[in-house]
C-alpha cells in the first residue's frame, strides 16, 4: 500500500506539471565529474564525487559540489546508501551573476535494486534527500536556512556491447523524476525530470570514462517558470580497493 501511494504521488505530480502553463528558459551546460569508489570489503564501500557545472553560452559557473556516502551491499541485487552533499551555487541564470555563492547542505539515503533481464541490467533507485538552503537575496547571504524534502525515483537500463578482459563498452539509459515536499514547497511540488543517455567505457579494472547527454526539465519556486536544460556530462570513474591481510 505504501509503495502504491508513492507511485501515485509521482504520477500525479508528473501529470499536474504537464497541464501547467509554462514560462520555459532553455539553457546549455557542461557537467564534469570525478567519481571515486573505495572498496573496503565485500559488503562495505565509500563513494565520493566532485562535480563542476558550467553554462556554455555564455560561459559562466553554475555550481560545484562534493558528495560522499557509505554503501552496504545486502546481496547481489540490493544495496543501501547514506551520505552528505555540499553544493555551492554561483547562479542559475548565466545572464545574472553575483559576487557570492549560495551554499546548500544535503543529507541523503537511498536503496538500489538490480536485476538482469537477458543481456540488460535494470537498476531502480529510490532516494530521499534533506535539503538545507542558505537564505539569500540579490545582495548577499542572509541568516538561517530553508528546508525541503525531496524524493527521487530513477529507472535505469544498461547493456554491454563489447567486453575483453578488463575493458568493456556499455550503453546507459535512464529516466529520473524528483518530487519536493515540506511546508516550504508551495507551488513546485514537482521538481524536475531527467532523461539521460550515455556510453560508458571501461579503460581497465580501476578506471572508466562516461560521456552522455542529459535533459533536465525543472520547475522553479514560482510554479510557472521552468528550466529546460541540455547537458553534456563527462565522468571519470576511479576504483580503489583497500588491501587486507590474509
Amino acid at each position: 500500500m505504501k509503495i502504491n501511494s508513492i507511485l501515485l504521488l509521482f504520477l500525479g505530480c508528473a501529470f499536474s506539471y504537464a497541464q501547467t502553463e509554462k514560462n520555459v528558459d532553455h539553457q546549455s551546460l557542461l557537467w564534469t565529474r570525478y567519481y571515486n569508489l573505495l572498496t573496503i570489503n565485500q559488503k562495505w564501500s565509500v563513494h565520493s564525487e566532485f562535480d563542476n557545472r558550467i553554462f556554455i553560452n555564455p560561459v559562466k559557473e553554475n555550481l560545484y559540489e562534493f558528495r560522499i556516502q557509505g554503501r552496504y551491499k545486502i546481496n547481489d541485487k540490493l544495496d543501501l546508501g547514506a551520505g552528505f552533499a555540499h553544493f555551492s551555487v554561483a547562479t542559475q541564470d548565466p545572464e545574472i551573476t553575483y559576487d557570492f555563492n549560495v551554499p546548500e547542505y544535503r543529507g541523503q539515503q537511498d536503496i538500489i535494486w538490480k536485476q538482469d533481464i537477458g543481456k540488460i541490467t535494470i537498476m531502480q533507485r529510490f532516494q530521499v534527500e534533506e535539503r538545507f538552503f542558505h537564505n539569500a537575496n540579490k545582495e548577499g547571504l542572509l541568516p538561517g536556512t530553508t528546508f525541503y524534502w525531496r524524493f527521487r525515483y530513477r529507472f535505469q537500463g544498461e547493456h554491454t556491447f563489447w567486453k575483453k578482459e578488463n575493458q568493456f563498452l556499455k550503453a546507459v539509459l535512464s529516466d529520473e523524476i524528483m518530487i519536493n515536499a515540506g511546508e516550504n514547497s508551495v507551488k513546485n511540488t514537482f521538481d524536475q525530470n531527467r532523461i539521460y543517455a550515455a556510453l560508458h567505457f571501461g579503460v581497465n579494472k580501476n578506471m572508466a570514462l562516461e560521456l552522455g547527454y542529459l535533459n533536465s526539465f525543472q520547475q522553479r519556486a514560482s510554479g510557472v517558470d521552468y528550466f529546460d536544460r541540455d547537458i553534456i556530462r563527462f565522468t571519470f570513474f576511479h576504483k580503489i580497493k583497500i588491501k587486507t591481510k590474509k
